[in-house]
């Protein structure tokens, strides 16, 4: 036996006979949200094989045996407890034991556990960007410790080009809310738009915990975040590198594979129960792949809901609510029209709007009349963006009566030759026409899938829910290719769209195009 095969056997056999100490799995710590019944929550870790592991909790006790085969190359074995369903929030403490070879009993603790609701928050720089980024900063972050049921954890920025089972890094580690947890650095901790969302949702839930997980990486591309086999379903190679997209010239541009942040910032969490996601990207994408956005959206929530799902027995709900937002802005000028206005209409699964039967429950908030120059794609303007997305939230993920979206299209009548086109909304009681902008039309046949051709068309008069779009005088009389509507990068000034809810003027109408 040669020397380098003789150490390998030794550490082999080292390690299938160790007495692994039992331990947690690395996100699964002090202060953390589990999910509350109706559900049952997953408590999971590492310890000896074949072990019998106990977990006490609020005078219950369960059993289980740790697994037979090793799961990493520290020679642990992964044990793991699925909970009745629990609807006191708590605080529990919970006391897992395992006994080592030698016959002593050794007890690991968690401290000061909720039950409550447990949200991923996800995507790129939009979602990354800290509370500190954020207007009204100062306030929010100052307030953060009247809300001590919510807690929230960051993942670090690590990818891995296999799936793993705990997180090759941690940015911080869960936490109860405070100036502290929630004030970190820039693109940082803690996230805005899931503090945001988090928080309102919290809110109109009466108290409930909340528990909120960042994991997101500025510039990434959606491919990124995809399994293989999701990818496979849009016809894109697992192998590809992706650049991450740099919107600082004095930031190193690096490359990563495909799948590369599935496996180490989202599988990891695939052991633990969730309730819904969050998502916030696609400005990656709407100069990579953008014609297959549509596709690889729909694909990748279906993988998560289904990993979460298997990985978790059942228990994760196959169809968990997934909300995003919307594309905001980028641009400081209205001229350019460029790959935003496709994503955002591929985010809806070419629909228009949310939710809709072809990705059941899936929920979004408008951002494209929230411009905030000079900061171009980075708006700063997140409190709108948290209480759209928990407006749908609630009514999507929790079947709350509230109102949750602007005017939705549900009828366009327009006749060859006409001057004008009628439009019907459906999904208000009533719309607010705030200004006659924002409508483009064009009739020149084939040549509008070109830029250049389409014309702006006015609205010249409103009746209850349908208005009136007057079309430009070069195109009466000919046929209509179709109509658009705040089909730019940036579409208009600060919540200056031309429609919103009457009865909450903070819910604007999505973008729009129909092809006649």
């Amino acid at each position: 036996m040669t020397m380098v095969k003789f150490i390998f056997f030794f550490v082999a056999l080292y390690f299938a006979s160790s007495n692994a100490t039992p331990r947690f799995a690395n996100y699964i710590q002090d202060h953390m949200v589990l999910q509350r019944a109706p559900q049952r929550a997953v408590v999971w870790g590492f310890g000896d094989t074949s072990k019998v592991t106990t977990l006490r909790m609020n005078n219950k006790i369960y059993t289980t045996m740790s697994r037979s085969e090793l799961a990493n190359d520290l020679g642990e074995s992964i044990w793991s407890v699925t909970l009745d369903p629990i609807s006191d929030d708590g605080p529990y403490d919970i006391h897992v034991s395992q006994p080592l070879a030698n016959g002593s009993l050794v007890t690991i603790i968690l401290h000061d556990i909720l039950f409550g609701d447990v949200w991923i928050c996800s995507g790129q720089s939009n979602m990354q960007m800290a509370v500190i980024d954020i207007f009204n900063a100062t306030e929010e972050i100052n307030n953060a410790g009247n809300y001590p049921k919510i807690r929230v954890f960051t993942a670090a920025l690590k990818p891995s080009d296999t799936p793993i089972e705990e997180l090759l890094g941690i940015e911080e580690n869960w936490s109860v809310a405070s100036p502290q947890s929630i004030g970190g650095a820039s693109f940082s901790y803690m996230s805005a738009v899931c503090w945001l969302y988090g928080r309102q949702i919290h809110e109109a839930l009466g108290g409930r915990p909340i528990g909120l997980i960042a994991t997101s990486w500025g510039g990434t591309a959606i491919e990124l975040w995809m399994p293989p086999p999701a990818l496979h379903d849009c016809g894109i190679s697992t192998n590809e590198k992706v650049p991450l997209q740099s919107y600082d010239k004095s930031t190193e541009i690096i490359s990563l594979s495909n799948s590369n942040l599935f496996n180490a910032m989202i599988y990891p969490f695939t052991r633990m129960v969730v309730y819904g996601s969050i998502w916030y990207q696609g400005e990656s994408n709407s100069e990579y792949n953008t014609d297959k956005y549509a596709c690889t959206f729909a694909k990748m929530i279906g993988s998560w809901r289904q990993t979460w799902n298997q990985r978790t027995n059942g228990i994760t709900d196959v169809q968990f609510p997934f909300g995003f937002v919307q594309l905001s802005t980028w641009s400081n000028s209205s001229a350019k029209v460029g790959g935003f206005p496709i994503i955002r209409w591929h985010q809806t699964f070419d629909v228009g709007y949310v939710p809709n039967n072809v990705v059941p429950k899936v929920f979004m908030a408008v951002a494209l009349d929230l411009r905030d120059d000079p900061n171009g794609i980075h708006p700063r303007t997140k409190h709108d963006v948290g209480y759209r997305l928990s407006r749908s939230g609630l009514a999507v993920a929790y079947n709350q009566p509230v109102e949750y979206q602007g005017p939705i299209v549900s009828n366009v009548v327009y006749t060859t030759g006409s001057r004008t086109v009628n439009i019907t909304y459906t999904g208000v009681q009533n719309i607010e026409l705030r200004n006659p902008n924002g409508f483009e039309v064009c009739c020149q046949g084939n040549r509008c899938n070109v830029e250049g051709f389409w014309e702006a068309a006015s609205i010249s008069s409103k009746n209850a829910l349908t208005i009136t779009v007057t079309v430009s005088p070069s195109c009466v009389g000919q046929r209509l290719f179709g109509i658009r509507y705040l089909w730019r990068e940036t579409p208009c000034p600060f919540k200056e769209a031309a429609l919103y809810s009457y009865t909450d003027p903070n819910l604007p109408s999505p973008p729009y195009m129909k092809v006649f």
